[in-house]
């Protein structure tokens, strides 16, 4: 539960023989934890082109069954947001739709567009007005612009991915038709399933689970997928030598029950936990999660140390998920009626405290608070994520190296910050190996400094 960088947010298309509406939404529940700020369906129809609804909360509280009575359609896309590119305000909620000479079309994107501000610029020069402050607009209407020229919804993808650099998986619906869309290097996750009654895209496989379908794969990174009911076809596809997932999918975001590219979240976690107790093993008397987002890492490294797993802090599951409220002094205030520690646990007790990450350390630091408060005779804390040192640029809120406690500090240095008797942090290797896939197919640029797309003024990896 780190304090703080958030990503990004969560897509999801379906076609199916039956109208979409409530599976789309009961889609966006389950992706709920990839965005809280803003929530959006838009369904297509024969005879009204695109209808949709969004609206600023959770899931639940933008859709009513009224509202979602209204969204007619075989075939729709949905989104959840938390803001990384433009503010936290209802016009910047998606899916967002324009109009074209091929009807409406309806986007939603997860990740960020680099060099957004630049295409930008350019095409404001041209006369191009734009309403929001996104980078998920200038898709939108880059796509829109090129339809106009070519006449076709696949051309238009085709025209604009080349032109986009950083990260995007989309789903954008047209004509009755999903498309999914993955950058050429994968930053962002996406997944195709089979249902009993169409097909679905979504940017983690527990909604496919959710759905009672069955995965087929991954989106290939730079594949452009037509979907339309029980008919899934690769359109279009930029191949690289190398992909550049990002780490902080296995680390964070994702579900633990979700498969990412080939690796199970639950495993490579659990693995990291393993990893944690041979790079730091400590005199101990428990293993305690930061729940939820420590738990297998936790698991891991009770079974790698030989040291007793216990839960020795509850979680109050109607507070927010901290990592992802828009401002810092939401998170801080959370943070002290989200979690309490098990006295009987803790009190007395050498305690191993391990959570996923640890960016800005002001959570981690009201954590051994509350477990020193608790009785615990010592707090030695634990991170299954290395020491973030370098801002991100393609879809997790980290922009600015003073948010990130590691920076230019030695594990000494920050124990003594949040209190700890010590601090240990996973390796990079470790992490690699963790994952399963080449370091070079991972974005480790949060981690390194070194970025797989050129940003100006940042190191470019050699790939």
């Amino acid at each position: 539960m780190p304090s703080s960088a958030h990503d990004k947010c969560g897509v999801i298309g379906l076609c199916s023989s039956k109208p979409v509406a409530e599976s789309l939404y009961f889609g966006l529940r389950v992706l709920q934890h990839r965005g809280q700020e803003s929530a959006g369906i838009a369904t297509h129809t024969e005879l009204e082109d695109i209808q949709y609804h969004r609206g600023m909360g959770l899931v639940h509280q933008v859709f009513t069954k009224k509202e979602l009575k209204t969204l007619k359609g075989n075939s729709g896309i949905g989104h959840v947001r938390y803001s990384t590119t433009g503010r936290s305000r209802p016009e910047n909620s998606q899916p967002m739709l324009l109009t074209t000479a091929l009807g409406d079309i309806a986007l939603a994107h997860n990740g960020d567009i680099a060099n957004a501000k630049e295409l930008k610029e350019k095409y404001q020069k041209k006369g191009w007005g734009f309403i929001t402050d996104t980078d998920s607009e200038v898709i939108i209407r880059m796509l829109a612009n090129s339809v106009s020229k070519t006449g076709s919804m696949e051309e238009a993808i085709k025209k604009t991915m080349p032109k986009l650099k950083g990260a995007y998986s989309l789903t954008v619906l047209n004509g009755g038709k999903v498309y999914a869309v993955r950058d050429p290097l994968g930053i962002r996750p996406l997944c195709v399933g089979k249902l009993k009654t169409g097909l679905v895209v979504a940017s983690e496989s527990v909604v496919i689970d959710m759905l009672e379908g069955e995965l087929i794969r991954d989106v290939r990174p730079g594949e452009v997928l037509e979907i339309c009911q029980n008919e899934l076809k690769t359109i279009y596809r930029i191949e690289k030598k190398h992909t550049a997932h990002c780490q902080f999918e296995w680390v964070y975001f994702s579900r633990s029950d979700s498969y990412l590219d080939k690796a199970t979240v639950y495993n490579v976690r659990r693995r990291i936990g393993r990893e944690l107790a041979k790079l730091w093993p400590v005199d101990a008397d428990v293993v305690v999660p930061v729940p939820d987002s420590g738990r297998t890492y936790a698991l891991g490294y009770s079974e790698g140390s030989g040291i007793h797993y216990a839960e020795g802090l509850m979680k109050n599951r109607y507070v927010e998920r901290t990592f992802i409220l828009p401002e810092q002094g939401q998170r801080d205030s959370v943070v002290s009626i989200k979690l309490n520690a098990v006295r009987s646990v803790i009190e007395g007790k050498k305690v191993v405290l391990v959570d996923d990450s640890i960016v800005r350390g002001t959570t981690m630091k009201r954590l051994v608070k509350i477990v020193r408060k608790a009785g615990a005779k010592e707090v030695h804390v634990r991170s299954g994520c290395p020491q973030v040192v370098a801002p991100c640029y393609f879809g997790i809120d980290m922009k600015s190296k003073d948010q990130f406690i590691a920076l230019d500090k030695s594990e000494e240095d920050i124990a003594k910050i949040i209190g700890a008797d010590s601090v240990g942090y996973c390796s990079i290797d470790a992490l690699v190996k963790a994952i399963g896939h080449d370091k070079k197919d991972l974005c480790l640029g949060c981690l390194t400094g070194k970025y797989p797309i050129k940003i100006e003024g940042k190191e470019k990896r050699n790939i």
